[in-house]
């Protein structure tokens, strides 16, 4: 099960998506799956600051490190 993200957040997301009724066995994959990814996302943003010689995450490198999750 996730640590940081709530189920209720998950159920809210997936209920979100169009699903009328939520399994507690999904929220708590998709609660894993997201943390999962958000980690990897947020190791590679914290890669891309060090590089540009800062300290502080932006927003612009979240983006940039999270554009091939979200491209179509």
């Amino acid at each position: 099960m996730s640590e940081e993200l709530s189920l209720s957040a998950i159920h809210r997301i997936i209920r979100k998506a169009g699903a009328e009724r939520v399994g507690e066995d999904a929220a708590e994959e998709l609660a894993k799956v997201l943390e999962e990814l958000g980690v990897r996302i947020a190791k590679q943003a914290v890669e891309l600051s060090t590089h540009a010689g800062r300290k502080t995450v932006k927003a612009s490198d979240v983006q940039i490190a999270a554009k091939p999750f979200t491209e179509k």
